[in-house]
């Protein structure tokens, strides 16, 4: 934490802290795309210059009590909105800058549907939407159809069905996210998908979908179906972005913004660079 003179916080750093080889360490949780500092400015209407010297002040305390902490590797992705990393370089540290894919304003929805790929994404959710029902599922029914997809597909990188269903439980107590379920019109499951959201912003944190229905616009309908259902909880739709041509090529198509973010690292033992 960083405080001002009177004592109140004026940024934070969440981290996520472990060790290996008698070393310590600051990584990326699971499931999260992002953290890094966040900012409490004392006012609005700050200039430019105001803002970075604060900025600079603020993360100068942190970076000082980053160093205090004896690590051996730090890496931390930073939000979107945070785009001075300026005190870290000063201090040493790296970046990388990486991309994600962002549906600026899911508010108009009709608007929303003109801007996907006419050619093919239209095609497909026109197809598959009137033959399908959508539904929620609890977190416990959520992560075990997670893990059956995963299965079902031969995919070896399981997620822990306890973080599963922990991370899906921790959102819909705060009634602060939902995991939607797509099924056919003759009940069976297709595609499921856990979305956390707040007010600024929803989240494609967890997609599952039944590899029988891979080519069929499953996922593609499930999205759609599930950014017309948050319109008026939030603003924004995150796809949580990746580096992969394929992946990103299926977020661009839902006509989503490029938006990059800065990942942050520092390695402190040479040996492990």
């Amino acid at each position: 934490l960083s405080r001002d003179k009177s004592g109140a916080v004026q940024a934070a750093l969440p981290y996520l802290s472990g060790r290996k080889m008698g070393l310590r360490y600051i990584i990326q949780p699971q499931l999260t795309q992002y953290n890094g500092i966040w900012y409490r400015y004392p006012k609005d209407g700050l200039t430019d210059s105001q803002r970075l010297t604060f900025e600079k002040q603020a993360a100068d305390s942190i970076i000082r009590q980053l160093k205090a902490l004896r690590i051996a590797y730090y890496q931390q992705n930073f939000a979107p909105s945070i785009t001075n990393w300026l005190p870290f370089y000063c201090a040493g540290y790296r970046q990388t800058t990486r991309y994600t894919y962002r549906l600026p304003d899911i508010r108009d929805t009709d608007a929303l549907f003109r801007r996907f790929n006419k050619n093919e994404r239209q095609r497909r959710i026109g197809q598959l939407l009137p033959r399908s029902v959508l539904t929620t599922l609890s977190a416990d029914e959520f992560a075990d159809y997670q893990q059956l997809c995963r299965t079902l597909s031969a995919q070896h990188n399981l997620l822990p069905h306890d973080l599963v269903v922990r991370t899906c439980e921790a959102a819909l107590n705060r009634k602060q996210g939902v995991c939607f379920a797509l099924d056919s019109d003759d009940g069976e499951r297709m595609a499921a998908l856990f979305v956390p959201y707040d007010r600024q912003c929803a989240y494609y944190l967890i997609p599952a979908l039944n590899p029988q229905f891979r080519d069929k616009g499953a996922m593609e309908t499930l999205i759609w179906m599930a950014v017309r259902q948050l319109s008026t909880e939030t603003r924004s739709f995150d796809f949580e972005g990746s580096m992969e041509p394929g992946i990103e090529q299926f977020y661009r198509s839902f006509g989503a913004e490029q938006i990059p973010f800065f990942r942050l690292s520092r390695c402190i033992v040479p040996c492990l660079t």
